[in-house]
């Protein structure tokens, strides 16, 4: 019989429960975040998977960003709520799932090869937004000050054009037309 298990730490256990019960523990933090992220991208949409430009922009994006984003998190910006980087980064993947929901092939909903193009396209901004609201947004408004200077400082190696009015927390990038918006033009005139 094979049996797994995982605890959150081995502070209670004796060395012959760990030894009898086979079990190995590593700390998330000795793990790092490559493991989750490379088991997201092969959790990729098959059609999405089938462009693999598209999952070299994210693996890229993800190597320069996310550990250095997780980083500067933990040392340099306040956090009401402490949080810990592998849950950072789920909710990274979860953001960009959503986004690439549209492009799961169904019996009545096809994608076709042009939309898995304008993808390629758009995806480096769809995962800087995910990365705006997942890493960059458990922290408070002087944090959010910093974490903006911080991001806008890498933006010009990873070829991404952001507006320079306001903090990166104030726009959406707009599928429809391609662009930053501001949050307060998504609201229609009372």
């Amino acid at each position: 019989m094979t049996m797994m298990f995982e605890v959150e730490d081995l502070a209670v256990a004796s060395p012959a429960t760990v030894s009898r019960c086979g079990m190995v523990y590593v700390e998330p933090a000795s793990l790092g975040l490559e493991p989750y992220f490379v088991s997201w991208l092969n959790t990729l949409p098959p059609k999405v998977e089938a462009n693999p430009r598209i999952r070299d922009i994210l693996k890229n994006l993800g190597d320069k960003l996310l550990e250095i984003g997780c980083y500067f998190v933990r040392k340099e910006v306040p956090e009401p709520v402490k949080t810990v980087d592998n849950n950072l980064i789920q909710s990274l993947f979860r953001i960009v799932d959503c986004y690439l929901a549209d492009y799961i092939e169904t019996e009545i909903k096809k994608v076709p090869p042009e939309k898995i193009d304008e993808l390629l396209t758009m995806i480096p901004q769809l995962f800087l937004f995910a990365f705006i609201w997942s890493i960059g947004t458990t922290t408070t408004l002087p944090g959010r000050q910093k974490f903006d200077k911080w991001l806008r400082d890498k933006l010009p190696a990873l070829k991404i054009d952001f507006p320079a009015e306001g903090l990166v927390y104030d726009y959406l990038y707009d599928r429809n037309t391609k662009t930053w918006t501001s949050w307060l033009e998504t609201i229609r005139e009372f």
